[in-house]
């Protein structure tokens, strides 16, 4: 058979489509925007966006399989991965980018030089560490409650900043004076490519059944978590397929002068955060459900820690999860050490009453959570109300996005 043959012209119309939907990478602001709708039906539905409660889950396991939960204090009877609301859409969001990468054909065991896994294990340590002192990772710490109007947003960013900046001279330094471990690993070919879109849509329809069959259930805790499922899926999906980073929205700046993702994660907050307000106001869900008891110390020094670790371990939370779903041996790294460290730091910090929770009847209209590392900062109430909550975020943005669109044209900020 002559293989030159053209194939009927509806045909190669739909594999331009598939093309364009499921192999072009989508712009980072088509991924913000998504995001952002992907919030707003979370929070309509009294939920939120997580990433770290569900990992530091994964590292009271950890503890407990290798001995130390005992001495930690964590208990043995611990929630299940797939019912814990933030550890499920953990799961799905894996699966999301995996399924996302199997359509496009970009799924690959990436198996780094050695040293890169030893980075991985100390950048992964770092942000579980910095997660636990700021209440959350990139995701629960900063994006997340700016879009619940949180001040301790903007403390994480400020500290995430200054961390980016350390972490970046600190592997300069590295890779101008350690040279052990870095010839790379031999490159193996995929196998079975040519079926990996099918892979793809076997792992969505899995996913799909599995959300209808919960969302059907009689149990009522199932119900809710479908769709869970169906928004861990989403994100999952969208954040491979626009590449979308929070590592980068704070690291390209300073290393290339690139600015584009970060602009980006601006558009988001920009976008999201008048949704937000609306639903907060309308009693649609109770902001201090997402807002971090952190600020400002916690939020500050978590967010630098957590900032120099993400550059050493290569992606976020959400972005080291994706990629896992990518294929990338050295976030499963990261993420092992982060759910560790996660685990056991915030066994050892709680002991030291730096997280135990109090709440004082005369603050904030007597609902805020104080620690002793800051408390749950709700800017319309700091602020006397929604419009200078708003102006304010809107002033720091146009601020961060002068800064980074000067940097932009003269790479003055850049430290490679």
């Amino acid at each position: 058979m002559n293989e030159n043959v053209s194939k009927p012209a509806w045909l190669q119309g739909f594999k331009e489509d598939y093309k364009a939907v499921f192999t072009e990478p989508w712009s980072a602001y088509t991924g913000a925007v998504l995001l952002v709708i992907i919030m707003a039906v979370l929070m309509g539905s009294g939920l939120f966006w997580g990433v770290f409660g569900g990992i530091k889950l994964w590292g009271d396991y950890l503890n407990n399989a290798i001995g130390l939960g005992s001495v930690l204090g964590i208990k043995e009877a611990l929630e299940s991965p797939l019912m814990h609301r933030i550890s499920l859409m953990n799961i799905t969001l894996v699966t999301g980018a995996f399924s996302a990468a199997l359509l496009s054909r970009q799924f690959h065991i990436n198996r780094p030089p050695l040293l890169e896994y030893i980075w991985a294990a100390v950048g992964g340590t770092m942000m579980g560490i910095g997660a636990t002192l700021a209440g959350g990772c990139t995701t629960g710490g900063f994006f997340v409650p700016l879009l619940f109007s949180s001040a301790s947003g903007w403390a994480m960013w400020a500290g995430l900043l200054v961390g980016a900046v350390i972490g970046l001279k600190l592997l300069l330094w590295t890779m101008e004076n350690i040279t052990w471990g870095s010839t790379p690993a031999a490159f193996r070919p995929a196998r079975m490519k040519r079926w990996y879109p099918w892979f793809g849509i076997m792992v969505a329809a899995l996913i799909l059944v599995w959300a209808l069959s919960w969302w059907n259930s009689a149990d009522n805790k199932q119900a809710v978590r479908a769709l869970l499922i169906v928004a861990g899926f989403g994100i999952g999906f969208v954040l491979h397929r626009s590449r979308f980073c929070l590592s980068r929205v704070f690291r390209e700046p300073f290393m290339t002068a690139e600015g584009e993702m970060t602009k980006a994660l601006m558009l988001a907050v920009a976008l999201g955060a008048p949704v937000g307000a609306t639903l907060i106001a309308h009693g649609t869900i109770d902001p201090y459900l997402a807002i971090p008891s952190r600020f400002w110390m916690g939020s500050l020094l978590g967010g630098m820690i957590f900032g120099i670790g993400m550059v050493f371990a290569g992606g976020c939370a959400s972005g080291s999860l994706w990629r896992i779903g990518e294929g990338h041996l050295k976030l499963v790294v990261a993420v092992i050490f982060f759910a560790w460290s996660g685990s056991t730091a915030g066994a050892i910090f709680g002991r030291l009453g730096l997280l135990s929770p109090d709440f004082d009847i005369d603050f904030l209209d007597g609902i805020a959570e104080i620690t002793g590392l800051g408390f749950q900062a709700f800017m319309p109430h700091l602020l006397g109300g929604w419009g200078n909550s708003l102006l304010l975020t809107y002033m720091l943005l146009g601020i961060w996005y002068s800064f980074i669109r000067y940097n932009e044209s003269t790479s003055k900020f850049t430290v490679f």
